[in-house]
């Protein structure tokens, strides 16, 4: 396994100075495409280091041929080509490193039919891929999780986002009571007070019940993370208990209509008043806007002042809406988005007209520092997309297990047929990848480090793994897949928006690749 690392990592080292030579010559920019390649293969090598050192905690036949398919189709696919889209790859030839090829084929070995049959054959006899830390704390949550998901989650969830019903007030309740909204917030405000690894296996759990319900937590965490770090000491003392214990739901309004990644460019202004704060412009995609009591509202307050020094972090009060009226605060209106899915929370364009905030919604108190207090809550953020987009995953492995062994087709159940049980192979192995690279991007946030690449890349990956996972798991449903009473076919349409929200899989190559180049890791 040493010598497999070790081509990978040889074949990312060689791309790595071509493309800085080309960067050099031009722009990243206009060398995108080779750019964003190298950010997936050293995603792809940091998958592969994350797998190998999790098998070597193992011991149990199932994870010892997890992690020599994944080995095997690693190397495989960064020689012969490796996927950053459905029609978009990027091999050897595409840095003129087809040396690299031969030395890597020699090592991609491991994902063969044998390997991947008897995967299948242990998975369809009962064995599980072992997800335990070997730590009391982490094993103990995800039990609690797990259970919550099994009995209060899994049995409902597919009956709210037909109907595009909103997640019920009981489940919130319960999902406050098990600390999911304070998990990283500090005990002296009521916080549970531990790590994001510890949010991702929260995240993971509740995700594979459903992406809904993993993903109210982000909105706490975006929250809370702004405010432990940039807030004042009242903003601290008034925010947080009460966003830790569910009293407050917050929610993140940072996007506009003509802007998408481009922050620089927000329009939204708020002006200062003889008592407070008076906001005006329109935000889209806001998550959860309706029903929530605190706005996180990145605005521009300095007007003279251009791009991102211009703006400001305002924490802005609002009444509850209700199904009649979803938007009772004067000077402030919203049109729901219809979506595919990632229902539960529903989307939003806001429309602000004069709202009022008050006098201390300033974060920190300090103009011109809203989109640095933000930047500070990306890595969190986005190792919590990965651990929503494992769950998914996770759920889609279920799913398809259960159909395959279940369905009958000429006489057999279909997990029989080798391109079935090929996909449930790959599924589990590429599961497996996913979890463990977010876990190790959880672990470098937790350390203290500056880690926006790691986080990238366990968004990036994990959010590729669950699309492919969900549609491989509508595959092995065939035609009942497309039908909306499978429950397949709601993940298929959840997986989807996890390579877009929490900055696109294009960003996030962006970023690792203007990481790597310059040496940050």
């Amino acid at each position: 396994m040493s010598a497999a690392l070790a081509a990978a990592e040889s074949y990312a080292s060689a791309a790595r100075a071509v493309v800085q030579a080309r960067v050099a010559a031009s722009s990243l920019d206009a060398e995108q495409h080779v750019a964003h390649g190298y950010a997936w293969i050293e995603t792809s090598v940091e998958a592969l280091r994350a797998l190998h050192a999790w098998g070597s905690r193992q011991s149990g036949e199932a994870e010892k041929l997890v992690v020599a398919i994944g080995t095997g189709e690693t190397l495989a696919q960064l020689a012969g080509g490796l996927a950053m889209g459905q029609n978009e790859f990027i091999r050897p030839a595409n840095f003129g490193l087809d040396d690299h090829v031969t030395t890597l084929l020699a090592q991609a070995k491991g994902n063969d039919a044998a390997n991947r049959a008897r995967l299948v054959e242990l998975l369809a006899n009962g064995a599980t891929i072992s997800d335990r830390f070997d730590d009391e704390l982490l094993d103990t949550v995800r039990d609690q999780y797990r259970r919550f998901t099994d009995q209060r989650l899994l049995p409902q969830a597919h009956g709210w986002p037909l109907p595009n019903a909103l997640i019920p007030d009981d489940i919130i309740g319960e999902m406050a009571a098990l600390g999911t909204f304070g998990v990283c917030i500090s005990e002296e405000f009521g916080g549970l007070g531990l790590g994001k690894l510890v949010m991702c296996v929260v995240t993971e759990e509740l995700s594979r019940g459903w992406i809904g319900t993993g993903s109210l937590g982000t909105r706490s965490e975006i929250a809370g993370e702004l405010i432990m770090q940039g807030g004042t000491d009242a903003q601290k003392q008034h925010w947080l208990p009460r966003i830790a214990s569910g009293e407050v739901l917050p929610t993140a309004v940072f996007t506009e209509p003509d802007t998408g990644s481009d922050m620089a460019s927000l329009q939204t202004r708020a002006v200062r008043t003889e008592d407070g704060w008076e906001i005006s412009g329109a935000k889209n995609w806001i998550t959860h806007a309706a029903r929530t009591d605190l706005m996180t509202l990145m605005a521009r307050t300095l007007p003279d002042v251009k791009g991102y020094a211009g703006l400001s972090m305002l924490l802005v009060p609002k009444p509850r809406g209700t199904e009649d009226n979803p938007f009772p605060a004067e000077g402030m209106s919203g049109s729901e988005i219809e979506v595919l899915g990632y229902r539960g929370m529903r989307e939003y364009a806001l429309q602000f007209d004069g709202m009022k905030a008050p006098a201390d919604a300033l974060l920190g108190g300090e103009e011109g520092q809203g989109f640095k207090q933000l930047m500070r809550t990306f890595e969190g953020a986005r190792i919590q997309t990965a651990a929503r987009a494992v769950g998914v995953a996770r759920r889609a492995i279920e799913l398809a297990l259960q159909y395959a062994l279940d369905r009958k087709q000429f006489g057999q159940p279909i997990i029989r047929f080798p391109r079935v049980a090929d996909k449930l192979a790959m599924m589990v192995t590429d599961m497996v990848m996913a979890r463990e690279l977010t876990y190790f991007a959880a672990r470098a946030k937790d350390s203290g480090k500056r880690c926006d690449i790691e986080a990238g890349m366990a968004k990036l990956h994990a959010a590729r793994v669950a699309w492919a996972n969900a549609d491989a798991g509508l595959q092995i449903h065939g035609g009942n897949g497309y039908a909306m009473e499978y429950e397949i076919s709601r993940v298929l349409c959840d997986a989807r928006i996890l390579n877009i929200f929490e900055g696109a899989a294009e960003i996030q190559a962006q970023v690792i690749a203007r990481g790597k180049l310059q040496d940050r890791n």
